[in-house]
């Protein structure tokens, strides 16, 4: 199993509406119960803390974090 199978089964997923630029913040919000806005504040106050890990952080999770499935909704012709 792989690192997107693992974080899409821990509900780690860039859903496909609400995002800015990858959907990242949005999908940890999603993930942790919070507003898509107030994860990304969280996001960049914690990577205040941590110089220069915003060139790292969000590449890896964007990389890493799988998007959202999409419910097929095709039916074959009758």
């Amino acid at each position: 199993m792989g690192v997107n199978e693992s974080m899409e089964r821990q509900g780690l997923v860039r859903p496909r509406d609400g995002r800015v630029l990858a959907g990242v913040c949005a999908g940890l919000g999603r993930r942790f119960g919070l507003d898509p806005w107030a994860a990304r504040l969280i996001f960049v106050l914690g990577l205040m803390l941590i110089p220069g890990s915003q060139l790292l952080v969000y590449p890896i999770l964007w990389v890493l974090m799988p998007n959202e499935r999409v419910p097929s909704t095709w039916t074959p012709a009758a």
